[in-house]
């Protein structure tokens, strides 16, 4: 049985865009990326599949129940982190946690502690005293202080030095091992590499394509750019270059392949000096938006 399903999801406002015909299926156990750039639809989705704003059409699912009919029931095994969290300024962390365990069965307070031990959080200071970082270590508890079976994080790495990503990384691996599905929104490509099985891409409210990591990675986007001393006039021919700008002294391009084939084809250019990075997913983005909507120009 999948986890999380959405048939034809479609939210909007008025006649602005929310998202429209969202449909895919994610499994028992998964962990399911869900990218696309600020304004996308990311969270408009998210909110709709928990239920707090209602579909205009279309349907969602969480472990085979109807996300507005059987809501209620739905959120004692999902846990759930925003890409902002607010609390009660004046409380203690420790008191947050009690608080909140107290919505479920079982020793929630307990595994809090746990949880809090392995990110570094003091639990004795008050909400108003933390870092956003330390306030983003509280929402991350607060969502897997139950043990749910689905787990919902829109941006949840907003705030985190690198060595507490690298602990909640951990924490998500071993949560899947245990059987949880873990559905992680994210603008950042490097992330979703790192922990997903599948993703599914989404641009203006639509779902471009859904993915599996494997050939995400195989696809090896790479962005490139090389700088000359004087003015280049001479046309450059590549293969693999899916969109290309050329000025009086540079030529930047979008570059899908191997490393490899693309330092034996820059051999051939005279060029000054070459810097070669992960794109921006914004142009990864738009390679598929376009190949989907059969333009042809640029990515």
């Amino acid at each position: 049985m999948n986890a999380i399903e959405l048939n034809q999801l479609t939210k909007r406002y008025g006649k602005s865009r929310g998202i429209d015909d969202v449909t895919f299926q994610v499994a028992q156990g998964e962990i399911f990326g869900f990218i696309g750039p600020n304004g996308a639809g990311k969270s408009t989705t998210i909110r709709t599949l928990l239920n707090f704003i209602y579909p205009t059409n279309g349907t969602a699912k969480i472990l085979g129940k109807d996300v507005v009919k059987e809501a209620k029931d739905i959120r004692q095994h999902i846990g759930y982190l925003p890409s902002e969290v607010h609390y009660y300024d004046d409380m203690k962390v420790s008191e947050l946690f009690r608080f909140s365990a107290g919505f479920y069965p079982g020793n929630s307070t307990k595994h809090a502690q746990e949880l809090a031990q392995r990110l570094q959080l003091d639990t004795t200071r008050k909400i108003e005293d933390l870092s956003f970082g330390n306030k983003k270590k509280v929402g991350i508890i607060q969502a897997l202080m139950h043990e749910p079976q689905v787990l919902i994080l829109d941006e949840p790495t907003a705030g985190l030095d690198p060595l507490m990503q690298s602990i909640f990384f951990d924490l998500l691996k071993e949560l899947q091992q245990k059987g949880t599905t873990i559905f992680f929104s994210s603008h950042y490509l490097s992330e979703v590499q790192k922990l997903c099985n599948r993703v599914a891409i989404i641009k203006e409210g639509r779902l471009i394509k859904i993915e599996s990591m494997e050939d995400l990675h195989a696809k090896q986007f790479k962005k490139v750019h090389l700088h000359f001393q004087n003015k280049w006039e001479h046309k450059v021919h590549l293969e693999g270059v899916l969109q290309e700008h050329l000025t009086d002294n540079s030529y930047e391009f979008i570059y899908n392949g191997h490393t490899r084939d693309l330092l034996q084809q820059l051999v051939q250019i005279p060029f000054d000096d070459v810097t070669i990075e992960e794109p921006s997913l914004e142009e990864i983005f738009m390679h598929y938006y376009e190949k989907e909507t059969g333009e042809n120009n640029g990515l």
